[in-house]
């Protein structure tokens, strides 16, 4: 069965769902910032409604299946997630034992360059959902996902204190403007 949907350009995909309240300020953005970041007071609330959806459906995978068999879908879930932030955001991706989502919890925003993350509080909200394991995240407003000095001392430090309690870092994503870093595929975990 073909969707004839498929086939149409973004801006009469955006104008069907907006009934035609698209800017062309808006068609110059990358997508996932158009679906994730309102741009002035009358922005239509149909597009943001959509990037939401799109987030919670790749969620909703992720507590389907175990999310070591994909690491896409959790670089495609964090690329929407972090779409438009213009701030550093520290995110927990809770799992359980058979590593599917629990939850995803921002924990720390902070600057255009740099947020502090205290292990207390990711102690504390891994004790308070039960996580058998965790996925850290940030963004990198800069838009380069390589990770810094900071980045490594970090990671360490935590994996350093959630071993106590008997949880794992699975991997620590840095996200740009458009890719992700996996610490754990480049060998910094």
């Amino acid at each position: 069965m073909s969707n004839p949907i498929r086939d149409l350009p973004t801006a009469q995909l955006l104008s069907m769902i907006t009934r035609g309240h698209v800017c062309e300020e808006d068609l110059q953005r990358p997508l996932l910032e158009v679906l994730k970041k309102p741009t002035r007071d009358n922005y239509p609330t149909t597009l943001l409604a959509v990037g939401e959806l799109a987030e919670r459906a790749l969620a909703d995978q992720m507590r389907e299946r175990t999310v070591m068999n994909s690491p896409q879908l959790v670089r495609d879930y964090l690329r929407v997630y972090f779409a438009g932030y213009e701030h550093e955001s520290f995110v927990l991706m809770h799992l359980d034992a058979q590593h599917r989502l629990i939850e995803v919890e921002e924990l720390f925003r902070g600057t255009l360059t740099q947020t502090s993350v205290y292990p207390r509080e990711v102690i504390k909200s891994v004790l308070k959902r039960n996580s058998s394991s965790l996925i850290v995240a940030h963004n990198h407003p800069s838009g380069v996902c390589n990770p810094s000095q900071a980045d490594r001392s970090l990671t360490r430090m935590l994996k350093t204190a959630l071993e106590c309690i008997d949880v794992q870092i699975l991997d620590h994503i840095i996200v740009g403007d458009s890719s992700c870093r996996s610490m754990a595929e480049i060998g910094d975990l």
